[in-house]
């Protein structure tokens, strides 16, 4: 199995096969049970490029955890501003400057592709922590490991997923990952203008996932095992006034959710702004804080396996 992630780019969910992931969690499975208080040398001499175009806390700071962890050095920026792109240097020639000094690059960028690209100028393996709209790999494996920790599979279950299911790369991400397995049936919950695009609805129909496209979360409540939760994503909107129209459209209470199976969870990929009352953030429903934590050991698996090999 190792030859399958050695060296190798992570781009999008959809380029992973069931099985690659299924290892990828049974190696976050070892981190967990023996690892992850201690500090590991299997990077050793390795250094990692974390370049954030694009804000960000959770999925920056869990990548610099997670290569510390393993013994590997860490450079990044988190702006442009920090960058000779502000003086006008191209991206190709930045990304050939990140891949002259790493081993490997962590990459997010508010334009769609921006990681393909890297990946097809760099020499060495590149990871999509993030780029426009569609694809957010990594948050994937997360929300899938969470999934499977918390239910014991990811199979058969029914699934809703609440929010900006047009340009949120984090729901468009979990969607693609959930069709490498077999839910029982997915819900996907929005206001109208933030519908889930047309090329998503095409992927689910040519797997056989079962979908159903729905306005109100109170309609189908009490048929979710998992309900994905994710913020507007105010930044990508090409109209402002588009945004002020949808903003506050949904929002998750304690009551929505004692309406539900007992066994319901709530996810997400956070940050949360206003869409969660902060009466769910302790109840036994909420689960994405269990999910965040989850990030650093997916991620130290990522690392292990793309520039270790199989060393666990």
């Amino acid at each position: 199995m190792k030859y399958k992630f050695h060296q190798r780019d992570v781009i999008s969910i959809l380029d992973f096969e069931r099985d690659e992931l299924e290892y990828l969690f049974e190696t976050t499975d070892k981190i967990l049970d023996s690892y992850i208080d201690k500090k590991m040398h299997l990077l050793d001499g390795k250094i990692i490029a974390l370049a954030f175009f694009e804000p960000s806390t959770r999925t920056r700071l869990s990548f610099e955890v997670a290569a510390k962890k393993l013994g590997a050095d860490v450079i990044s920026f988190t702006s442009e501003e920090s960058l000779s792109i502000s003086k006008g240097e191209n991206l190709a020639d930045t990304i050939r400057m990140l891949d002259n000094y790493s081993d490997l690059i962590v990459i997010r960028h508010r334009l769609e592709g921006v990681a393909k690209y890297a990946a097809e100028i760099a020499e060495k393996p590149v990871i999509n922590a993030g780029d426009g709209k569609q694809h957010h790999p990594t948050q994937a494996m997360i929300d899938l490991y969470t999934v499977r920790k918390l239910f014991g599979a990811i199979d058969g279950l029914t699934y809703g997923i609440l929010g900006d299911l047009r340009y949120g790369r984090a729901a468009t991400s979990f969607i693609y990952g959930l069709s490498i397995f077999k839910p029982k049936k997915l819900y996907l919950i929005s206001p109208e203008a933030l519908r889930v695009r047309e090329e998503v609805l095409e992927l689910l129909k040519n797997r056989n996932i079962m979908y159903e496209e729905k306005y109100n979360t109170e309609d189908v409540i009490d048929q979710l095992d998992v309900l994905y939760v994710t913020r507007i994503q105010r930044e990508r909107f090409p109209d402002p006034m588009e945004y002020e129209r949808v903003k506050g459209s949904y929002r998750v209470t304690r009551e929505l959710v004692k309406r539900g199976r007992r066994e319901l969870k709530v996810l997400h990929p956070l940050p949360k702004v206003n869409e969660i009352d902060y009466s769910v953030d302790a109840s036994e429903y909420a689960a994405y804080y269990i999910q965040a934590k989850y990030g650093v050991p997916i991620r130290m698996s990522l690392l292990i396996l793309i520039l270790g090999g199989d060393k666990l």
